[in-house]
């Protein structure tokens, strides 16, 4: 097939190089790509979505996978479609339930789905005469998309009302933050579960954890994710029963009746309160850095399973795992979260240790290529990826071939998994 894979982070890359180890041949090409995709691929630069819907007819594409949230708010699925292209995607319409956060929490109301008690509101005083009523901490969350900022813990009422006020007033978070949701915090363990959907069918990924905060033992500010691991025992049976009956069933079908089938990557954002998962959030796409460790998970092939979501046949799919843990650490710039840092050479020693070179990888993110060599540009550079039989031991390996890979600068957490590992 030729396959086109829109995004430029280490969850495309990680897409592409699971596609690039298939059997079967298949031809790549990343729009725009990064610095280390043309390794696996062609990284083509057409931003324009008509355009790009016109080069992937001419260029016979079999099947356009998006990885990123914005493409699909803006609509780039229903573009594609219109030219008859096969594309894995939600609509528009459908991606809403990450693109409006008010959206979502109405979904979620409208169908029964649980949640954390919530108001939506574009009004201060509303907002400020909910949060008196509420125990801290509170939760304030911007409408719109803000690249997984758009989220305040408040510890007390002032310091919520404070950022209620700043988000309304468009200070904070520009229009994204002109309407806004309030909810109740909830106490528990946090999980990303993952469901590929064809708008009737779906098929369950794995459950992972991700790790937000910048700092070891989860300090520091909120990150767009510093390392992850799959699958997590924090989840059984049960609770991917529940989760499967109470939130992605009636999820696709409320989404049916609003005449919006929802098809691609759900996101559910669990938080797990005394055994009972209580949805926080939907996001649309994959997360990342959990994708980097659930594509190479998977023993059905990653293209396989995208064209049976995007053509309607998920029904016909028997999703294969590895038995086999996954372990990811992000490492990143000097200066991440907080600002940009100088470009630095990215140096990799020569692997010699056969246990880390056929149980780890390397998935490229915010780098750049210049005269052949590779450069970090990005706030979070790469991800070490290790595999194992345990979590141990797949974290284990993660972290030597951190201690490879060299770039001025970098720095990453000690302690991914550690929740597992207690």
């Amino acid at each position: 097939m030729n396959i086109l894979i829109l995004g430029s982070g280490g969850r495309e890359y990680s897409i592409g190089l699971a596609i690039s180890k298939e059997k079967e041949n298949h031809n790549l090409y990343f729009m725009p790509g990064n610095g280390a995709t043309d390794s696996l691929g062609t990284n083509i630069d057409i931003k324009d979505y008509n355009k790009l819907a016109a080069w992937a007819k001419d260029n016979n594409i079999d099947l356009t996978i998006v990885g990123p949230e914005a493409p699909l708010v803006d609509g780039v699925v229903d573009i594609f479609k219109a030219n008859d292209l096969v594309v894995f995607g939600p609509s528009a319409k459908a991606a809403q339930l990450e693109g409006s956060k008010v959206y979502m929490k109405n979904i979620l109301k409208k169908y029964n789905i649980p949640t954390a008690a919530f108001i939506e509101t574009k009004s201060e005083k509303e907002a400020h005469s909910f949060i008196d009523t509420m125990k801290e901490p509170i939760v304030v969350k911007a409408d719109g998309l803000c690249a997984g900022k758009g989220v305040i813990i408040a510890q007390t009422k002032d310091e919520a009302k404070k950022a209620a006020t700043q988000m309304l007033s468009g200070e904070s978070f520009g229009d994204a933050g002109t309407s806004i949701v309030v909810e109740e915090y909830l106490d528990g363990y946090e999980l990303s579960i993952f469901a590929i959907c064809d708008g009737e069918n779906y098929k369950i990924l794995p459950a992972a954890q991700d790790h937000k905060r910048v700092g070891d033992g989860d300090t520091g500010p909120n990150t767009g994710g510093m390392g992850a691991y799959a699958p997590t025992p924090l989840v059984n049976d049960e609770i991917y029963k529940k989760v499967e009956e109470r939130v992605v069933k009636p999820t696709l079908k409320g989404m049916q009746q609003e005449g919006v089938p929802f098809e691609g990557v759900l996101f559910i954002g669990v938080m797990v309160v005394k055994g009972e998962p209580i949805i926080l959030e939907y996001n649309v796409r994959f997360g990342d850095p959990e994708c980097e460790i659930l594509m190479p998970l998977l023993e059905t092939p990653v293209s396989e399973l995208f064209y049976k979501g995007a053509t309607k046949q998920l029904d016909k799919l028997d999703i294969k795992i590895k038995n086999e843990f996954g372990v990811a650490v992000v490492m990143a710039s000097a200066n991440y979260p907080y600002s940009s840092s100088e470009p630095a050479e990215i140096i990799v020693d020569k692997i010699v240790d056969e246990e880390i070179l056929n149980n780890t990888h390397i998935s490229y993110a915010g780098v750049s290529k210049e005269d052949g060599k590779l450069f970090a540009t990005g706030g979070r550079v790469l991800l070490c990826v290790g595999f194992g039989t345990t979590i141990k031991q797949a974290r284990d390996r993660a972290y030597k071939l951190c201690g490879q890979v060299h770039f001025a600068g970098k720095k990453c957490r000690t302690d991914i998994a550690y929740q597992a590992l207690k």
